[in-house]
């Protein structure tokens, strides 16, 4: 259009890669270990609402797990984020002609011109000193900070819906076809959970599906011969 400047807004997989990877190990873990539980117990169980009672305790204990084991993780990274930005904003404070210099060379590091990275580096540093020294020199920025909360609720979720997938299965099914059927069922859902992610992160659907389904079929044949183990000895 005349006169009229137009502005393109473009998406970038790597700003959903905080929430998409609490989801995506949300729902992979859900998926493997709940399937995974239920049919090394109905290899040893004799009634089927044990396998049920195994399958609900491996949801809510997983689902907390997740959330806890995320939110001190995430929040770790974000302690050590935020103690990096008060050591660089006291730097700052203190000694903004070496700060200058430090944002100067890793521009002429980039490429730049001596004369043209000094530029960059006032013009920046003019702006938001803080925010430029952040993203260039720590390597932070707003699409990749850590956010605790985030993470643990949405590892929480994922792996609750996760789970429930072969919980259901397992439901509908009469014990003696638990093992076959839960595990297919599990590896299906795998496989869809490893392509949907791979899709979302732009990355090839191919590997993530071979990539899940191998261990998640590892996991399950492990407790499986686990459980006729026990059940055996136990018999």
């Amino acid at each position: 259009m005349d006169g009229q400047q137009k502005t393109t807004t473009e998406n970038h997989a790597v700003a959903r890669i905080g929430w998409l990877r609490a989801a995506v190990l949300g729902a992979n873990d859900g998926i493997v270990s709940t399937a995974s539980l239920m049919v090394g117990v109905s290899a040893a169980a004799s009634a089927k609402p044990e396998v049920l009672v195994a399958g609900v305790a491996g949801l809510v204990a997983g689902a907390m797990s997740m959330a806890a084991g995320e939110y001190v993780s995430v929040s770790s990274q974000a302690d050590t984020e935020a103690a990096d930005l008060a050591r660089e904003r006291g730097e700052l404070a203190t000694r903004p002609e070496q700060e200058r210099e430090e944002l100067a060379t890793i521009y002429r590091e980039r490429g730049l011109s001596d004369a043209l990275a000094l530029e960059v580096a006032d013009a920046l540093m003019a702006k938001d000193a803080l925010a430029a020294h952040s993203r260039d020199e720590l390597g932070l920025s707003e699409t990749t900070r850590a956010r605790p909360l985030q993470a643990a609720f949405t590892s929480a979720l994922t792996f609750a819906a996760g789970a429930a997938l072969p919980l259901l299965a397992a439901w509908l099914l009469p014990l003696t076809e638990i093992p076959l059927y839960v595990s297919l069922a599990a590896l299906v859902f795998l496989m869809f959970l490893g392509a949907v992610g791979a899709a979302a992160g732009g990355a090839p659907v191919g590997r993530a599906v071979l990539r899940v389904a191998f261990w998640g079929a590892l996991a399950m044949a492990a407790t499986y011969g686990i459980g006729r183990l026990f059940g055996t000895s136990v018999a």
